[in-house]
């Protein structure tokens, strides 16, 4: 599927569904958790997370490890922020800060922290390249990284269920963000840019975890509330809500086992270190 007959943006508004957005963290857990498999953390370490969203998978790392390192957390929505930074004072998690930053310009020194690491953003910045060049500014020579994104459309089914019940049914500039979400999961495109940003020394390898759900209504549920395809609905002639339920239903449905609905998903998994100086 070319990227030209894709919707390139149309993002779901991610300060609006900042309440809501929690309602998706079980299932994108396990890439958090290799996300830190790969940072590796150690007493002492400064880490920063880069569009750390609602606070996953800085929260996890700061749950376990406590006052032994610092970490900070940014997002380009402040509403996510909020609630990340909310989450840090009801649980008085210590030597944790979350700040509203886009990745493009992060405000902080040159080499500042000793590991980074970013799930699922990447290719959400409004400049990946940029966004990633900053990321090798503050990082301190030596220092590890390790970076998550979507793999390519076909697997990461939800969205392409999403992208296929809507396209026919809303325009074109209303289309689910595919193209954007899995820009970066083509063979060489992550290496690519890496390179380009200023990484050198790094590795990449797909991974693939399931989203597990009791039921397709159960599923169905968590989309509905979570807003994640609001534009979407919005854009629906009406009537036609119902009918985009049955037809998701139906590309679910060879998904469908005795254990519930299991999506299996892929994501590619960078970790490497930043050249020493």
């Amino acid at each position: 599927m070319s990227s030209n007959t894709l919707s390139e943006n149309n993002q779901p508004d991610w300060g609006r569904i900042a309440e809501k957005f929690d309602l998706w963290l079980p299932q994108i857990a396990p890439v958090g958790e290799a996300l830190l498999a790969a940072l590796n953390a150690q007493a002492g370490d400064t880490i920063l997370d880069v569009a750390s969203g609602t606070g996953e998978p800085a929260l996890t790392l700061a749950r376990r490890m406590g006052n032994t390192l610092k970490i900070t957390g940014t997002d380009a929505a402040e509403p996510m922020v909020k609630v990340a930074q909310r989450k840090v004072a009801q649980e008085n998690l210590p030597h944790i800060e979350f700040k509203p930053m886009a990745a493009e310009k992060l405000l902080f020194d040159d080499s500042a922290f000793d590991k980074i690491m970013c799930r699922f953003g990447v290719m959400l910045f409004e400049d990946s390249l940029q966004g990633l060049r900053e990321m090798h500014r503050v990082l301190k020579p030596g220092g590890r990284f390790s970076i998550a994104v979507w793999s390519t459309p076909e697997t990461m089914p939800t969205m392409y269920w999403a992208y296929q019940v809507f396209k026919d049914r809303v325009p074109p500039e209303k289309y689910p963000p595919l193209a954007k979400v899995t820009s970066l999961g083509a063979p060489g495109a992550l290496d690519k840019i890496l390179r380009q940003a200023g990484f050198t020394h790094f590795t990449i390898h797909a991974h693939t975890f399931n989203y597990r759900f009791p039921s397709f209504n159960d599923y169905w549920d968590i989309v509905e509330q979570s807003d994640i395809m609001k534009m979407q609905f919005d854009a629906l002639a009406e009537g036609e809500r119902d009918k985009i339920r049955e037809d998701v239903a139906a590309l679910a449905h060879a998904f469908t086992s005795s254990e519930g609905l299991i999506i299996p998903h892929q994501f590619l998994l960078a970790e490497g270190s930043k050249q020493k100086t």
